[in-house]
C-alpha cells in the first residue's frame, strides 16, 4: 500500500497534472478531511464519524466502503508533506459550486467534536483559499453546517 500511497502522492505534485480520476479524487478529498480533523492534534471518534458520514453520503458508499477509504485517507495523510497537493488535486478536478459542498464538509468536520480551534480554523482558511473559495462563501458554508447542527 505505502507503493500505491507514493505513486498518487508522486502523481499529485506532477507539474501538468492530468485531472484525477474519480477514485482518485474521492482519495485526495477524503485525505484533506483528515487532515483537517487532525490539525487540532486531537482527531477525535466523532470526527471520524463524521467523515465516514461525508463520504458515504458523497459517494454513495456502503458503512464498511466508508471505513476503508477514511482508513487508506488516513494512511495517505500521514505521508503527504502538505496540504497544497490535495487541494490543487481537487480543484483542477472538481468545479466551483462543488468545492462549495467539499467545503461545507471540512467545516462540518470542524464543528464535530463541538470544539473550533485556532489550527483548524487557520487549516480552513488556506484551504478555502487553496480550492479558490472566497472568504464570504466560506463563512456561508459554515453558517450552513451550523445551521443544520
Amino acid at each position: 500500500m505505502a507503493v500505491m500511497f507514493a505513486d498518487f502522492l508522486k502523481r499529485l505534485s506532477q507539474p501538468d497534472q492530468a485531472p484525477l480520476a474519480d477514485d482518485d479524487a474521492r482519495l485526495a478529498l477524503t485525505a484533506l478531511l483528515v487532515r483537517v480533523a487532525r490539525a487540532d492534534n486531537d482527531y477525535a471518534a466523532r470526527e471520524r464519524a463524521r467523515i465516514d458520514q461525508i463520504v458515504q453520503k458523497r459517494y454513495a458508499l456502503q458503512p464498511e466502503a466508508a471505513q476503508t477509504l477514511r482508513g487508506e485517507a488516513e494512511a495517505l495523510e500521514a505521508q503527504a508533506p502538505d496540504t497544497v497537493r490535495f487541494t490543487r488535486a481537487i480543484k483542477d478536478a472538481v468545479p466551483y459550486e462543488q468545492r462549495l459542498s467539499v467545503i461545507e464538509a471540512m467545516w462540518s468536520v470542524v464543528l464535530a467534536d463541538g470544539d473550533r480551534a485556532d489550527e483548524e480554523d487557520a487549516l480552513l482558511r488556506l484551504v478555502s483559499s487553496l480550492l479558490g473559495i472566497t472568504d464570504p462563501d466560506s463563512a456561508m458554508a459554515r453558517q450552513r453546517v451550523e445551521a443544520r447542527g
